[in-house]
């Protein structure tokens, strides 16, 4: 039996969750913040229009924007992490211009906060590193070019 008395002799279970990359930890956590902004952007935003279309046009539109913006955000590319930055950062601008002009205060907050989160320094590592989307070939397979018949694995010979 173990010291920590946890489990049988011999089970030797992987865990629920295998531990993933500090970047696409990171990742994750900005994807889940801009999800959390669309929600309150529209959890604030439509009562807030006082049954007015424009107003609600507005609304749906940025939730919409910030939609695509988590998809993309998602992807964990240095382009996707300078449009979030940029996007972010135009909608901080309009929900405080909003907010001096009419005291509304809709996703603003969250705007700064994952703003805040974006421009930390490991969070943009995390966005410049190119994540891994299949693992590498194993040594023993052939590859294509030994698949297509070439004789000296791309070396030149003398």
């Amino acid at each position: 039996m173990r010291a920590t008395g946890r489990g049988r002799l011999g089970d030797h279970r992987p865990p629920a969750r295998p531990p993933a990359e500090p970047g696409r930890t990171l990742v994750r956590l900005v994807t889940r913040l801009v999800v959390v902004q669309a929600i309150a952007a529209a959890a604030i935003g439509l009562p807030f229009s006082k049954r007015q279309l424009s107003s609600i046009l507005i609304t749906l539109a940025m939730v919409a924007a910030l939609c695509v913006l988590a998809f993309l955000v998602r992807s964990g590319t240095r382009t996707a992490w300078l449009i979030a930055v940029g996007f972010e950062i135009a909608f901080v601008g309009f929900g405080l211009s909003r907010f001096f002009t009419a005291r509304y205060v809709g996703g603003t907050l969250f705007a700064i906060i994952t703003a805040g989160t974006l421009l930390h320094p490991a969070v943009a590592r995390a966005y410049s590193v190119l994540p891994r989307h299949a693992p590498h070939e194993p040594q023993d397979e052939l590859g294509l070019g030994d698949a297509a018949g070439e004789p000296c694995r791309g070396q030149i010979l003398r």
